[in-house]
């Protein structure tokens, strides 16, 4: 088992041979470069290189209000050996960092590199990237903004995980012409990035799957890694217990259902569920049937209805235009948005995640 205290010796950033003492003096010089993304690299080296055994990371609040945790390094090499496992990454695979090491998926991508010896190249973390189409990658990790942005980038890239937010039905459909196998993952700072994938797509040439994974090995479901075991709460959330990475349960807030003890379909939030006249609406579910008929972002919420309790609207993302009902045909009388609001700029986080109660709350603000 490999230990937090050392560096694989086909480890590489940008081309260049790291040990534990150059990585340290590595470190120091990133912190001295005017771009942040940068920094950000060399602050997360420093703090993994030192002799303390945990870290303190910033959670995004999927198990609640978002607070500061210690997560130990070796949870963290844990869980980088796992995905080595699950996806065959090899000592001088080729890997991109794309995503701000300031968060646990950019922080993961680095330590993926210094456990299993990958050859990493860093880009700077904005959505349209500038990847080097003729070089040969063998694993990336992006957010769905990301992914939308740069699909015609991703010829040379073999498996690719995609999270931090949703993947929309429309990106979806994208995916499935395209070489690139793709995997959505299900994780949290508290379980030290992912826990679960979805396969999206196949790997494809000429259309047709080549790899050792077939067209009917792309399931509608999460599967969990190996050492990681599922349940659900009284509320219908799912509880993780995944002793390489976390010595409790984590108890999230996204309600699913279990279709095998290690296969589960996601919902939606607890904490976003609308009850509109004593019946559940999941938003996350009415957006995924509207993401390929509306072209500016939107989320679904709902507001106080004297009747209904709580009834469905449609916030969208700039100017005020007509909207066509039409659009919600396809959706159930309960579920279709009984209002439709605008606004100049959503709220969102850094990895493109729309902040809700945010968004909503500066909604009412420009509407007094």
């Amino acid at each position: 088992m490999s230990s937090f205290n050392e560096i694989n010796e086909c480890f590489k950033f940008n081309g260049l041979h790291y040990n534990f003492k150059t990585l340290k003096v590595f470190a120091l010089h990133l912190l001295k470069e005017e771009k942040p993304y940068n920094k950000a690299i060399g602050e997360f080296l420093l703090k993994w290189l030192d002799i303390s055994e945990a870290i303190t990371l910033k959670t995004s609040g999927s198990t609640g209000i978002p607070k500061s945790i210690e997560i130990k390094k070796q949870a963290m090499v844990n869980s980088a050996i796992a995905t080595g496992d699950f996806f065959n990454l090899k000592p001088r695979d080729k890997a991109l960092l794309c995503l701000p090491a300031h968060y646990i998926a950019g922080k993961m991508m680095l330590v993926r590199a210094m456990v299993l010896g990958l050859e990493i190249d860093n880009l700077e973390p904005k959505y349209n990237l500038q990847i080097n189409t003729n070089k040969q990658y063998h694993f990336i990790a992006m957010v769905p903004m990301q992914l939308e942005k740069n699909l015609n980038k991703l010829k040379n890239i073999e498996k690719l995980i995609v999270g931090g937010a949703k993947v929309s039905s429309a990106l979806n459909t994208k995916l499935q012409v395209i070489g690139t196998a793709v995997f959505e993952t299900y994780g949290m700072t508290e379980t030290v990035s992912h826990i679960a994938v979805k396969q999206l797509n196949c790997f494809k040439s000429d259309n047709k799957c080549y790899s050792e994974r077939s067209e009917e090995s792309v399931e509608p479901y999460f599967k969990t890694l190996p050492n990681v075991r599922i349940s659900k709460d009284e509320r219908e959330c799912l509880i993780i217990e995944a002793p390489l990475v976390s010595k409790e349960k984590i108890i999230t807030n996204d309600i699913v259902k279990l279709h095998s003890k290690n296969e589960f379909e996601w919902f939606g939030r607890f904490d976003n569920i609308i009850n509109s006249g004593g019946i559940k609406i999941f938003p996350e579910q009415v957006e995924n049937s509207l993401f390929s008929k509306i072209t500016n972002r939107f989320f679904i919420a709902s507001e106080e209805d004297e009747t209904l309790g709580e009834r469905v609207i449609l916030i969208i993302e700039g100017k005020k235009t007509k909207v066509d009902t039409a659009l919600f045909s396809d959706l159930k009388s309960y579920s279709k948005p009984k209002a439709i609001y605008f606004i100049d700029e959503f709220v969102v986080t850094d990895s493109g995640k729309i902040k809700r109660t945010e968004t909503l709350q500066l909604l009412i603000y420009q509407n007094l």
